[in-house]
């Protein structure tokens, strides 16, 4: 791939959803050109490519950093591919999840919950069989969650981090959790990181993501299309 430029960043809200709302139609393919990238030929290898396309294209400036992707704006970016009938394909990765340091982390200065304090949902075709360069965006939605919903989340970040906490981080599963669960997050089985096991002492293990499950964010799509109705 070569060398691809980016937009410059956007410095309201109203300039950032303009440009989401701009992006809603193209394909892949044609986004890619417009900045002199070229397409891989299918995503098993570059599974992040189109959110990097698409963070390229609204100017986002946080890259792998852990903060939101337009910070000045308080707002978290994230493409979401859909099937043909509008569902979310899989879940979607929120923040890697504390496993250490974690003593007296409470939910309002959580990570997460700034990520997902506001969100800007950008829907991609994601079925296989269309080429990576022929799936097409959809209309963008800019989310923050509604009390009940951040009820939800908080629920569940609660229960998982007391789980770590107690050195119970093996029995973890992505079965716990009603929207928000936690799945073993790495490159390869050999990228261990810190965690405490059921005796206190200090173990290796596979690093750990936060993930909001599809039906979570299908439920978010659809009131979004709703409201618009």
């Amino acid at each position: 791939m070569r060398t691809a430029v980016s937009l410059p960043t956007p410095t309201t809200e109203k300039e950032l959803c303009e440009r989401a709302l701009n992006l809603a139609g193209f394909t892949l393919g044609e986004l890619a050109q417009q900045l002199d990238i070229t397409p891989p030929d299918d995503l098993r290898r570059d599974k992040g490519w189109v959110g990097q396309l698409i963070e390229r294209h609204l100017g986002a400036q946080a890259g792998s950093r852990p903060e939101q992707d337009f910070i000045h704006l308080g707002i978290e970016l994230k493409t979401i591919p859909l099937s043909h009938t509008g569902t979310p394909l899989e879940s979607t990765f929120v923040s890697v999840a504390p496993l250490t340091g974690i003593t007296g982390l409470r939910w309002e200065e959580s990570h997460i919950r700034q990520k997902l304090s506001r969100v800007l949902w950008i829907p991609v075709e994601g079925e296989r069989e269309i080429p990576v360069q022929d799936r097409h965006v959809g209309m963008p939605v800019l989310w923050s969650p509604t009390t009940q919903q951040e009820q939800l989340i908080r629920n569940d970040w609660e229960e998982l981090m007391e789980m770590i906490a107690l050195g119970r981080i093996h029995e973890i599963n992505a079965r716990y959790g009603e929207v928000l669960q936690i799945r073993p997050k790495a490159a390869n089985s050999r990228a261990l990181t810190d965690a405490f096991g059921a005796s206190g002492t200090s173990i290796k293990t596979l690093p750990r993501g936060f993930y909001l499950r599809s039906s979570f964010t299908k439920q978010i799509l659809h009131n979004a299309l709703h409201a618009i109705e």
